[in-house]
This record gives structure tokens, C-alpha cells and sequence, in this order.
């Protein structure tokens, strides 16, 4: 059958330039130590950065949550599913991030991906223009896609260059769109610059904070509160299944913003609403990050990340400069990217091999993530089989 054989060609081609992926079966909680395809191995490849998917409270909460609203909502929001955990955890989250918004409020969606396409798509418009930073997640890519408008990419962090866009830029509309930490990168985007440019040029800041939120700054507010951001122009994304441990994500944006994502984004309007129960235990992880259990765990996640940096001693792989739980270590060609990982795994190690069309050509690497959960010792584990294989 032609067209079969159409994509077994288009899947051996990948094969050829190493750039198939392979799942592996988890058989345990998501934590340092798992059972992987009937294997115990020690992860550093989940975005559980503090630890919190497993934790007992957590945990505990999505049982209640469970036994309160049962296991699924049954509609979508905006017909029968919007359940009263659902509400109170956007209230929650419309607090939490009060110091950085006028006037807040926030939305729950299934998935960050969700939500950035809910969220591009509503604001952008036939007479919009959205400016999209370089390294742009595929899910804000995609969400400039959906939009109606037209789409200016500036190259990554390259404030000059998004300046001289929005000085040129006669729409009606304009909306600045980044990452806040690069997923593959580990860098932070600099977001003062942006917000004083979105400033001056009327234009939104669209701030995808998806591994930033209960990880950076003091209380887990993310980057907003670390670099001590507040503007009516700052539309802020965080997802809530990595630090938070959970599920899903959230919009917080002045609430005339996110009525209107209620009444125009239709990939909000038109999904059934995640599970009640996991709002409900969202819940107890948000206090988790906001008190002094939280406040201990980022500190531990940033002395392990320090450790890290001083154990690992390379020549030709480079760690790039990162001080978040992201720690790429860039290989180069595809295959000594999958050599690499596979030496790893032999010893028990779980790092995942990066390729392109994820990160560019030539620079195929290992995505090392840290969580709280970790020892110290495991990352000197680490640290030392890398440097034993570069040798």
C-alpha cells in the first residue's frame, strides 16, 4: 500500500539520521529512583523540579479530590464541568500572583499546550502582530500559527532587534511573546528589557513561565518575581505539571484579559474540563510552593545545581551557563548524543538524548534535569559518569 510505504520510507529516513525516538515504560512514581521498562534506574530527565509529584500530601489531596468530585468532570467548562475546585484553585493562583498583575485573575487549562494556543489564538486577530522569540517552545509556535495575525520572529534574546520590530510595526495590536527559562537551553529570557519595550510600545508581554513557576524566585512565583516585574501589559502562563507536580496550567492576566480567553478561546470553550480532582490536588501544591516547605526545597534544588556546575569537569562537551534545574550538556553530532545516553543508561542513569528538529543541527545534547528530590550524591554520580566518558 502506497501509502504505508510512504511513511515506513519517511521512518527509515529517520532511523538513518538518528532522529527516531523511543519511549521507555515507567512502571513507578515519578521520582529520582524509578522502574523503568523493568529496570531500576536513577532519573534525571522528569520537570518534577521539587519533588512534589509523589509527595504524600499531594498525593493524599488527589484522593480526596477524587472521592469529592469523582474521576472526571463530564463537560467542559463552560457547560456543566467547571467544578467548585476548579474555582478555587484559580482564585488561588489570581492571589498568588497579585504582586505581579493589575488587578488578577486566572483560568485553568488541561494542558500548557492548551493554553498557549488558547491564549495566542484569542489575542491575536487578522489585525494583530505577534513578535515570537527564537526559541520559542513548538507550543507558542504552533499558538502564532492558530492566530490569525502576522507572525515576526527576532532572534533569541535579542532585544535590539525586537525594538527595532515594534518601533516599525504600525499594528493595531502587537503581542510579545517568550519563553521566561528555554527549555533546552536552561537560560532565562531577559524580561525586564521586553516588559520596558511592551511598555513602550503598547504592547502585551506574553510570558510562557512554564519552568520558572514554584522554581524561581523567593516564594515560587517565578520569573515575574524574580526579576521583580509588575505590569498591566504582562500576560503570564505557568504550567502545573512540572513543579507543581500535577497537572495542567493557568493564565493569570488582568481579568478583563482572561474573560475575554473565557468568552473567545476556543480551545478553552471547546474541551471537556480536566478532572476535579486534580485541581483539587493542585490545591495543596501551590501552598506547598508558597510556604516554608517550598522555600526549602528551592534551595536545595539551587545547591544541587551549584554542585553540578563545580563537579562536572569537561573538554569538549560543554554544560551551558544555566542556574535553573535545566543543565544541558551539549554533545554535537546525533549519534555521540545517543552513544552518550546509551552509556549512561548501562550504568543506570537516566538522561534523555536531545536531537534536532527539537534543538538545532550539530548540537544534539543531554538534557539533565535536577529536582529537589535528589542527592547530593546522585549528582556527583552523574557528574562523574560524564566526565569519565568524555575522557
Amino acid at each position: 500500500m502506497k501509502l504505508l510505504d510512504d511513511l515506513e520510507l519517511g521512518l527509515q529516513q529517520l532511523r538513518e539520521q538518528s532522529l527516531q525516538r523511543r519511549r521507555r515504560t515507567a512502571d513507578t512514581a515519578c521520582a529520582p529512583r524509578v522502574a523503568v521498562d523493568g529496570r531500576d534506574m536513577l532519573a534525571f530527565c522528569s520537570n518534577d523540579y521539587l519533588g512534589l509529584a509523589a509527595h504524600p500530601e499531594v498525593v493524599e489531596a488527589l484522593r480526596e479530590g477524587a472521592r469529592l468530585y469523582g474521576a472526571g468532570s463530564g463537560a467542559s467548562h463552560l457547560v456543566s464541568g467547571h467544578s467548585r475546585a476548579h474555582a478555587q484553585l484559580e482564585d488561588k493562583l489570581a492571589h498568588f500572583m497579585a504582586l505581579h498583575l493589575e488587578r488578577p485573575r486566572a483560568v485553568y487549562f488541561c494542558t500548557g499546550y492548551m493554553a498557549n494556543l488558547a491564549l495566542l489564538s484569542a489575542l491575536g486577530g487578522a489585525d494583530a502582530v505577534i513578535f515570537s522569540e527564537g526559541l520559542n517552545h513548538a507550543s507558542l509556535i504552533d499558538g502564532c500559527r492558530l492566530a490569525r495575525a502576522q507572525v515576526q520572529v527576532y532572534p533569541h534574546g535579542d532585544v535590539a532587534a525586537l525594538e527595532n520590530l515594534l518601533a516599525a510595526s504600525g499594528a493595531k495590536t502587537k503581542l510579545v511573546v517568550t519563553d521566561s527559562v528555554f527549555s533546552m537551553d536552561g537560560d532565562i529570557a531577559p524580561l525586564p528589557q521586553l516588559l520596558a519595550l511592551c511598555e513602550r510600545h503598547d504592547a502585551w508581554l506574553v510570558v510562557d513561565d512554564a519552568h520558572g513557576f514554584g522554581v524561581l524566585g523567593e516564594h515560587g512565583r517565578g520569573a515575574l518575581e524574580h526579576f521583580k516585574l509588575r505590569s498591566p501589559n504582562l500576560v503570564y502562563m505557568g504550567t502545573l505539571g512540572k513543579a507543581a507536580g500535577v497537572g495542567g496550567a493557568f493564565v493569570a492576566a488582568h481579568e478583563t484579559v482572561v474573560e475575554w480567553l473565557v468568552q473567545r478561546a476556543r480551545p478553552y470553550i471547546y474541551t471537556t474540563a480536566a478532572a476535579p480532582a486534580l485541581a483539587h490536588a493542585l490545591l495543596t501544591s501551590v501552598d506547598i510552593i508558597a510556604g516554608p516547605e517550598g522555600l526549602a526545597r528551592r534551595a536545595h534544588l539551587q545547591a544541587l545545581i551549584g554542585r553540578f556546575d563545580a563537579t562536572l569537569k569537561l573538554k569538549r562537551w560543554q554544560r551551558l551557563p544555566s542556574i535553573t534545574a535545566i543543565q544541558p550538556v551539549v554533545i554535537g553530532p546525533n549519534q555521540e548524543a545517543l552513544d552518550v545516553a546509551a552509556a549512561l543508561h548501562e550504568q543506570g542513569l537516566w538522561v534523555p538524548a536531545i536531537r534536532p528538529p527539537t534543538v538545532p543541527a550539530n548540537t544534539a545534547r543531554l538534557r539533565v534535569t535536577v529536582s529537589a528530590s535528589h542527592t547530593a550524591e546522585q549528582v556527583d554520580q552523574l557528574a562523574q559518569a560524564l566526565n569519565n566518558l568524555e575522557t
